[in-house]
């Protein structure tokens, strides 16, 4: 999914904003510096306008044609692929204290990006979410973490029908219950919120999405409602708006969630 907030919902959503958690980007100067890993309930999201800062890294590899261009370029798959790696691993090395080229990545059993927690122990958390040209990144010390990243300019083509295909039966109702014009909203409030537990949990989106329930409803911070493998109270979820259209999703599994957002400023 890759869509959140269709262009006709901004209104509707405008005047009940009560599942928002506000969270400030402040804008980071490169080069970073080491930056100190966030402790318990504290979590960093990082929203990055790969966009925007292509010029800034193009030119750092030597692309001399990038000075010429006074706008952002559309970037191709290559690009976007090469500047997501790039950031990741610059930001991983920065908590780390070590450059980004020498950060160790790994795969968990079911293909999730993890650190090689041989080297670096069990101290650091990440989850990344891309979305066209921006790239979320959740940022945890001790907890798991997973977010979620959706685009605002489409909706779904059938929210109904993809609820009954990939929510549970109480998520699908709630969706059903909601006039067409509130239902898409719902429906990828809940969504978003679905692919950030299902990350956290470290079981990926095949075959999970159905094990477990979230409440997204308009008027409340979200919360998972009903999950098998854990106590539902041992989640904390949180919807985030890093920027006008975006939705952002973050789950974790701790007592309390504290969220600092940043983004890195474009020179």
């Amino acid at each position: 999914m890759g869509e959140v907030i269709g262009v006709g919902q901004q209104e509707a959503i405008v005047d009940n904003m009560q599942w928002v958690t506000e969270v400030k980007f402040s804008p980071r100067q490169l080069p970073l510096g080491q930056i100190a890993v966030p402790a318990e309930p504290t979590v960093h999201l990082w929203h990055l306008d790969l966009e925007a800062l292509w010029k800034t890294l193009a030119t750092a590899l030597g692309d001399e044609s990038s000075e010429d261009q006074d706008q952002p370029l559309a970037l191709t798959m290559g690009q976007l692929r090469f500047a997501r790696r790039f950031y990741l691993r610059m930001l991983l090395g920065a908590y780390l204290g070590i450059p980004g080229k020498d950060v160790a990545l790994d795969r968990s059993a079911r293909g999730k990006p993890i650190l090689d927690y041989r080297r670096y122990g069990q101290g650091l958390h990440f989850s990344l979410a891309k979305s066209g040209q921006r790239l979320l990144i959740g940022i945890a010390g001790e907890s798991e973490i997973g977010v979620d990243l959706e685009i605002g300019n489409r909706k779904p083509r059938n929210a109904t029908r993809l609820a009954k295909r990939f929510f549970t039966n109480q998520e699908a109702r709630a969706v059903y219950a909601l006039e067409e014009g509130e239902r898409d909203a719902e429906f990828m409030r809940i969504w978003a919120c679905k692919e950030a537990v299902a990350k956290a949990s470290g079981h990926g989106i095949a075959n999970r999405f159905c094990r477990f329930s979230v409440d997204a409803a308009c008027g409340a911070s979200p919360t998972v409602v009903e999950d098998p493998d854990h106590s539902p109270e041992d989640w904390k979820l949180a919807l985030v708006i890093p920027e006008c259209g975006y939705l952002a999703a973050v789950a974790v599994r701790q007592p309390a969630l504290q969220l600092e957002g940043f983004r890195i400023k474009a020179n």
